[in-house]
């Protein structure tokens, strides 16, 4: 794929609440497990809600299922490990302690059992509350979504539920000792929100400096506004959803009562 086809979608008027948002009942969370196709899919507002959490003690994992080498001009070679460091200092920038990039192919990722098995592997060893991940929509704020978002999103939404059953994927208990686990939440994005993240001006700062740690990406995609122009005004645009001034949006989902 061509650079730069991989950055997902900014809310736009569809994805307008069908009611007032809510604030996310995140007091009890101790995990959180973000999961995306490539590097820098976080680094669109979501992780200015991974900072507001990781300021508060909540500890975030990112799993990443390819390592972005299809995203840049330069040979997959040489863009993947590079993207992946840039990957490890956006994680610096908002507190993210935990990184797997997974070796799935950039731009032909693929719904499927063995994408499923991966991420449930992932859910079961880090023993999330909370798993964020995209809709795995079609149509998206901006048109079009992405393949490998989509695909990123389907299977995550399904490893959630495989996870936490010891008949799906036996082999992981079977063979490597990775008991069930039930996530209580699924919060996705680039989807209609309606629940939110109040975000303070000090997360959003954090946010901008992970969008900017992409700095070779970024420099490829000459069309793209600077960090500092662009995240913000993200973030804006869902704090007018939610009524405050800045917020990260998602719609809710709880998959367990107990």
């Amino acid at each position: 794929m061509d650079a730069g086809t991989d950055a997902p979608d900014a809310p736009e008027a569809h994805d307008t609440p069908d009611a007032p948002l809510e604030p996310l009942g995140d007091t009890d969370f101790q995990r959180v497990l973000v999961v995306v196709a490539h590097p820098d899919d976080i680094e669109y507002g979501t992780s200015a809600a991974v900072a507001s959490w990781t300021a508060r003690g909540i500890e975030v994992g990112y799993l990443l299922l390819t390592s972005g080498e299809a995203g840049m001009r330069r040979p997959p070679e040489e863009a993947g490990p590079l993207r992946a460091e840039e990957q490890r200092l956006a994680c610096e920038a908002v507190g993210v302690k935990h990184l797997t990039i997974l070796d799935f192919p950039d731009g032909t990722l693929m719904y499927g059992l063995e994408l499923r098995k991966a991420i449930a592997r992932e859910i079961r060893a880090f023993r999330p509350d909370a798993v964020v991940c995209g809709s795995g929509a079609l149509f998206v704020g901006w048109g079009i979504d992405h393949a490998d978002h989509r695909a990123a999103g389907l299977a995550t939404i399904d490893a959630a539920r495989d996870a936490d059953n010891r008949w799906v994927f036996p082999e992981l208990l079977r063979d490597e000792n990775l008991a069930p686990w039930g996530a209580t939440w699924l919060l996705l994005f680039g989807t209609r929100p309606t629940h939110f993240v109040d975000i303070t001006s000090e997360a959003a700062d954090r946010a901008v400096a992970s969008l900017a740690a992409h700095e070779a990406y970024l420099a490829d995609l000459p069309w793209h506004p600077a960090p500092r122009d662009f995240v913000p005004e993200l973030l804006r645009a869902q704090g007018g959803l939610a009524g405050v001034p800045l917020a990260v949006t998602f719609a809710v989902h709880r998959l367990r009562m107990e």
